[in-house]
């Protein structure tokens, strides 16, 4: 078992992941934050990502749910103090990341380290509250990282 303990070591290792294991881990990370968001669509999105044996007219669906609810947060990183919608912004695009088709993954793009935005979510939710510390998402996903690894 690797020792993931910074991003460095992260991305190494979600490198050398299948597809599937990354899509697998990206969701991880996405559920990591799920509780920042108040659309009850972005965790069903989620709740079907994490069926075992979930069919792919399901995960497309999950997947266009994210992408939807990304896009349209997407004005709320330009709205001034409004942390809370950004971090639900981040979130639905943790998910949208996770859970996009293979094809729709720029350069060196892979579905777990698109994922790993999700540290964004929770600044932004760490901003609006005072509470929580910067490195704790990324801290959480590299023990997830490390835990899948064995």
């Amino acid at each position: 078992m690797p020792n993931i303990g910074n991003d460095s070591e992260l991305r190494q290792f979600i490198d050398s992941l299948s597809f599937a294991q990354q899509r697998a881990l990206g969701v991880r990370f996405a559920q990591g934050v799920i509780d920042l968001t108040q659309d009850p669509r972005l965790t069903k999105a989620l709740e079907t990502a994490l069926t075992p044996g979930v069919s792919a007219p399901e995960l497309e669906e999950a997947y266009k749910t994210a992408k939807a609810i990304s896009t349209a947060t997407f004005t709320a990183c330009g709205r001034d103090a409004d942390w809370m919608a950004q971090a639900e912004h981040f979130s639905a695009a943790a998910l949208q990341a996770a859970l996009a088709p293979a094809d729709q993954l720029p350069g060196r793009g892979t579905a777990a380290w698109k994922a790993a935005q999700a540290r964004m979510a929770r600044n932004c939710a760490m901003i609006e509250t005072g509470q929580g510390s910067a490195d704790s998402e990324s801290q959480r996903q590299y023990k997830i990282a490390q835990a899948a690894s064995g």
